[in-house]
């Protein structure tokens, strides 16, 4: 092999190593890009009703900054002071699910109890987990600052990028050769239609979710229903997963409570999943771009083993992205252009 060669491999080999020791930063840099493709839209319908562009950017980032910062000083203190209350009782709440469960075990004919020794692991693996969570609840939030440290580089990058996105636009798309320029620059925006189309579903089914939620657990008299709410609402942006983590909680509570309401809390948000999947997807995602159930899963999976909560947060924009660029490069530009043999082809369409 030649020298260039050699170089060109280890050059690359090295900028691997450098994009995944920065995949943290890259990752916000991500959020950053899809925040600021999501405000540009609404700098551009702004810019329709009249307004100049450089009024409608500080409008646009004033109303950004109004919910972030509306959201620490009203509603943060109160779901850190709930969640605080919710660490403290969820080890009750285990334990009255392991004793519920024994009193099933004892009148359940022929069923004995050394016979479950595997259920009655896993009940001590949760009281063990969350014992150790509450335990560090204070060294959590301690650590937090590193949270509120990355935020606001995101609120910067998004600020940055709403100000000149067209600059920004450029040097990307500069970055390919000139004949595929005009490819890519189109291909940017089917990715931006999609990203806007998925953020708008999220965010409405989002609150609809943590809106339903927080109605229905007032109703049943579960405790805390606030957090519960918010962490439904939170959790929507993570599909398949997301749902069956929000509800495990206040089911929790709701048997501390009474055994009646952790399994109407069950049944409640089951409903709720259900007015989701058949009303509210069908009509928020038209404008999304398709995406497979499994390869959704696969994709959250993936993206949290890879890059942590982050990339929990960020599995389906960065699918939507990924399979857009596949799709258009890798399947319509390399693969669809290739010529089957006549026979081949032949078979093919037969």
């Amino acid at each position: 092999m030649q020298l260039g060669k050699w170089v060109g491999l280890l050059a690359l080999g090295v900028s691997i190593y450098l994009l995944w020791e920065i995949r943290q930063v890259l990752l916000l840099l991500f959020a950053a890009v899809v925040i600021a493709t999501v405000l540009n839209r609404l700098v551009r319908v702004l810019r329709q009703g009249g307004i100049k562009r450089g009024f409608a950017i500080a409008i646009t980032i004033a109303l950004l900054l109004l919910i972030v910062f509306g959201l620490f000083a009203i509603i943060l203190p109160q779901f850190i002071n709930q969640l605080e209350n919710l660490s403290g009782l969820l080890p009750a709440a285990i334990e009255r699910v392991g004793t519920t469960y024994e009193w099933f075990q004892s009148r359940i004919p022929g069923m004995d109890l050394g016979e479950n020794q595997g259920v009655d692991r896993l009940l001590d693996q949760a009281q063990a987990l969350v014992s150790s969570t509450v335990g560090n609840f204070f060294t959590i939030l301690n650590s937090s600052i590193n949270i509120v440290v990355n935020l606001f580089l995101v609120l910067a990058a998004t600020v940055m990028l709403l100000v000149n996105p067209g600059s920004y636009r450029r040097t990307f798309i500069a970055a390919f050769p000139a004949f595929y320029r005009d490819r890519v620059h189109d291909i940017l925006n089917q990715c931006e239609h999609s990203l806007v189309g998925w953020f708008q579903g999220t965010l409405a089914g989002m609150v609809t979710i943590g809106a339903l939620s927080y109605i229905g657990l007032l109703i049943l008299g579960v405790p805390l229903p606030l957090v519960n709410a918010i962490l439904a609402g939170l959790l929507e942006i993570i599909p398949n997963v997301g749902p069956v983590i929000s509800a495990i909680p206040p089911i929790l509570l709701g048997l501390l409570d009474a055994p009646w309401k952790g399994f109407a809390v069950l049944i409640l948000y089951f409903l709720i999943q259900q007015v989701e999947s058949l009303a509210l997807v069908p009509i928020l995602m038209k404008r999304t771009v398709s995406l497979m159930p499994l390869f959704t899963l696969l994709s959250v999976v993936v993206f949290a083993a890879l890059f942590g909560l982050l990339g929990l947060f960020l599995a389906v924009p960065l699918l939507i992205v990924v399979q857009i660029w596949l799709q258009e490069v890798l399947v319509k530009d390399v693969m669809d252009p290739w010529q089957a043999p006549s026979s081949a082809q032949q078979r093919i369409e037969h």
